[in-house]
Formats: C-alpha cells, structure tokens, sequence
C-alpha cells in the first residue's frame, strides 16, 4: 500500500541547469539541507557520509542526469533506507524545486507537518543560495 505523500516545491529565480548543478553535489548539503546534514560530509566511494541529528548517515544520489533527477537514498543509523525523490525542473526562465515527503507508518500528524516545515525551509534556504 503506498504511503500518504506531500510535495514541498520552491520556485528560484536561477536556471534549472545551474539548480541542478549545486543541488546535485552532495558537498553542498551541509550549506543548505540542515533537515538532513547537522554536520560535516565526507565522500565514500559511491556514497556519501554525514553527520545528522540521529548519528552518521549514509546518502547515495541518483547518477548524474540531464532530466533533473536528484533522488537520493538516506541509509539512517538504524540501517532503515529511505528514497527521497527530489526534481529540479524548468519554470519560465527559472526552475522549480520539488521534494515528495512520503508519511511513514507511525508517523503523527504533528512529525509530518515538522518534517515538512523543515523541507520547505531546507529549499529555501538553496533558493537564497542561488538567486
């Protein structure tokens, strides 16, 4: 059965190439997704590690790509892996930023709506990045 979802989309005033450049270099994570890197990351080999709120974490983007795919799978401390799909699209002269939040079983409605609120804040903060 598949989980409830909620797509966070951010609009930015920035080319949807150049959006898809930055977002898609894990070393930036640290500058803008604080929902997900509370530290420092470090390369290992395909993978990524980072420091979060919950202890080290495993991330592993999707391959370079020209459609603006920038799935990413967040391995958690626990060894629970969970896909986080993420699209940067063309928007007029911009792009469009979108994350799909999926409700995992057992999730309140309350975490649901912090897990949200800090996703729209994490895009955000990458739009003031790069506008």
């Amino acid at each position: 059965m598949p989980y409830p979802s909620k797509h966070v989309s951010v609009p930015v005033e920035r080319p949807a190439d150049v959006v898809y450049a930055y977002a898609s270099n894990p070393a930036n994570l640290p500058l803008w997704a604080a929902g997900l890197v509370a530290g420092t990351i470090r390369q290992v080999d395909e993978d990524w590690i980072a420091e979060s709120s919950s202890g080290p974490i495993r991330i592993r983007f999707a391959d370079q790509n020209p459609h603006g795919v920038l799935d990413h799978r967040v391995t958690l401390p626990n060894g629970d892996t969970q896909l986080n799909p993420m699209r940067v699209v063309p928007n007029g002269d911009g792009a469009e930023l979108t994350f799909t939040l999926y409700r995992l079983p057992g999730m309140t409605d309350e975490a649901f709506a912090a897990d949200a609120a800090q996703v729209e804040a994490d895009l955000r903060r990458l739009k003031e990045l790069l506008e």
